[in-house]
């Protein structure tokens, strides 16, 4: 099975054990460190997640909040690395698919083929890559296709309907729909004003799912963030915040991931 394969049977498969839409967590690979994060992956899944969002650390991450920022400056300075990053990943992959963030500035360094390459030989499913522009994609899209890895763009509220199109129609895996503008980060409150219909933009410019990530922290705003149209709905400070202050690293997000699994229990809505 490819990864774009795996990808597209884990959301078919939560919408048919009656998931109002895909859970899919976030991980800073190697935060708090190596062997933690590989956990704290591993008990996601066991806890509910349906796909896992992987992180890289890397020292400019232009779209992380400060929680996730530090967490990769932790990283690092832990001696993280690519490699390293990957292999948490391999061990995670054997419960639920994973799907790669890195930013492009590691790519390049290894090299699209020998990277991509590792993706598929890691059991990774697809890859993100926040800093990569559709006009530079071709490449990085190619390579992922030869591979069967999912190649998942981004999209913003603010992202014009024929450039939402252009991304759509190329788009691999799933969309990542941003609900706001700005970093990522934990956010007070309701779901932002006007998320339903940028959701419904997105998916009706692609035939894939969509996912929609950043500001989402707490069970009610999983729950809305379905209730919206999201096909699958990403969290990542909130867990990552946990991470990194709680005694029990893996306890603690366990019990995280259980609580927005639970939110999205029953049939789906709409």
């Amino acid at each position: 099975m490819t990864g774009v394969e795996r990808i597209a049977e884990a959301f078919e498969s939560a919408r048919a054990n009656g998931r109002r839409a895909a859970l899919m967590p976030y991980l800073m690979g190697g935060f708090p460190d190596l062997a933690t994060s590989r956990r704290i992956g591993i008990e996601y899944a066991l806890g509910g997640a349906d796909l896992i969002e992987l992180g890289v650390p890397f020292s400019d991450p232009l779209a992380d909040g400060p929680v996730i920022h530090a967490a990769g400056t932790a990283a690092l300075r832990g001696g993280a690395t690519l490699p390293d990053v990957l292999e948490v990943g391999r061990s995670i992959a054997e419960h639920v698919p994973v799907v790669v963030m890195c930013y492009a500035n590691p790519i390049l360094a290894r090299g699209l083929e020998r990277f991509t390459d590792a993706l598929v030989q890691h059991g990774v499913s697809g890859l993100i890559v926040p800093d990569l522009p559709l006009e530079e994609a071709s490449a990085v899209l190619r390579a992922c296709d030869e591979r069967g890895l999912a190649l998942v763009p981004l999209v913003a509220p603010t992202t014009p309907d024929e450039r939402l199109a252009q991304i759509g129609a190329q788009a691999r895996g799933f969309v990542y729909a941003v609900s706001l503008t700005g970093t990522t980060g934990e956010r007070t409150g309701g779901i932002q004003d006007g998320l339903a219909a940028a959701l419904s933009r997105a998916a009706a410019s692609t035939s894939v799912p969509v996912a929609v990530g950043f500001g989402i922290s707490t069970p009610e705003q999983v729950t809305a963030a379905a209730a919206a149209g999201a096909d699958g709905v990403i969290i990542g400070s909130r867990l990552v915040r946990a991470a990194g202050e709680a005694e029990d690293p893996v306890a603690a997000v366990g019990a995280l991931v259980r609580d927005f699994s639970s939110g999205l229990a029953g049939s789906p809505l709409g």
